[in-house]
């Protein structure tokens, strides 16, 4: 399958907050924003701008969109990427929505991202 990514420009951060948090209006209405709410946690992914200090969080995430909408019926997408990535020594994480993925990438491996992704046949495009 032919995939192209696209290189979102806001810099990411990902944030963990307890369980039982309400959802914090510093993370509400920003171009990515996701949530995800478990037992043990609540993790948000949203602009690092937007991050208090007190937060815990790691910021300094780069997001790389993959063009879709992509079927549900389609198999290995995200494994093949991730492969890659993995051959150039990239470390991700992954966000997942109902039309596509995300691959979070650290700002400091976007170039090598870019270029791995590149170089087998996945154009990423500038944001």
């Amino acid at each position: 399958m032919n995939l192209t990514l696209s290189v979102l420009p806001e810099t990411l951060a990902v944030c963990r907050l307890p369980p039982d948090a309400n959802i914090p209006p510093w993370a509400v209405g920003r171009n990515l924003l996701a949530i995800v709410r478990t037992l043990d946690e609540m993790s948000i992914i949203c602009p690092q701008s937007g991050v208090p200090a007190e937060i815990q969080s790691e910021g300094g995430w780069c997001a790389l969109k993959v063009l879709g909408p992509l079927d549900f019926s389609l198999v290995g997408i995200l494994a093949q990427l991730a492969g890659v990535l993995a051959n150039a020594d990239v470390s991700i994480f992954v966000i997942s929505t109902y039309d596509t993925d995300y691959i979070l990438v650290k700002d400091h491996q976007l170039e090598t991202a870019i270029t791995a992704l590149n170089q087998a046949g996945y154009p990423c495009l500038s944001g």
